[in-house]
């Protein structure tokens, strides 16, 4: 083991020793998807609305898209599905979904994915804050969704 790589195990284990708290941001971590599921296109591919999935054909889905904060007007590079599921679910206000992950999951797609609080979540999604932070706070990581600050 080289001296480089210990500082790099001891903050791991020192972010995994971080519980998590109703203020702790979360968000979609799509490098989390790449790195831990070899299906995360195909995953999301179907999440698109039937018109979005037609279009996907003429655009490559690797490239990367300017996206501006509306808040900020920070500008961030995104993939362009990360891009095209954030539209589909900013433009339709589906709260659909069965399971509180489900939800959760559709409720960043909504906003771009902006990282969002356990409250904040439990506002938007009618589900008490307490149950959202326990879920996202485990030790499974669900549909990439993780600290934004991991």
């Amino acid at each position: 083991m080289s001296e480089n790589s210990e500082p790099q195990e001891n903050e791991i284990l020192r972010s995994s020793l971080i519980r998590p708290t109703l203020d702790t941001p979360f968000h979609i971590d799509f490098s989390w998807w790449r790195q831990n599921d070899q299906e995360w296109q195909v995953f999301l591919y179907g999440l698109l609305s039937e018109e979005q999935q037609a279009s996907v054909g003429r655009i490559n889905l690797d490239d990367t898209i300017d996206r501006v904060d509306p808040q900020t007007a920070q500008v961030t590079q995104i993939d362009a599905l990360q891009y095209l599921l954030s539209s589909h679910y900013g433009a339709n206000d589906e709260q659909g979904g069965s399971s509180l992950i489900e939800s959760i999951f559709r409720s960043f797609l909504k906003n771009g994915n902006q990282p969002l609080t356990a409250e904040q979540l439990a506002a938007d999604l009618g589900r008490p804050a307490q149950t959202i932070l326990r879920t996202l706070s485990g030790r499974q990581v669900y549909r990439g969704i993780r600290p934004a600050n991991v």
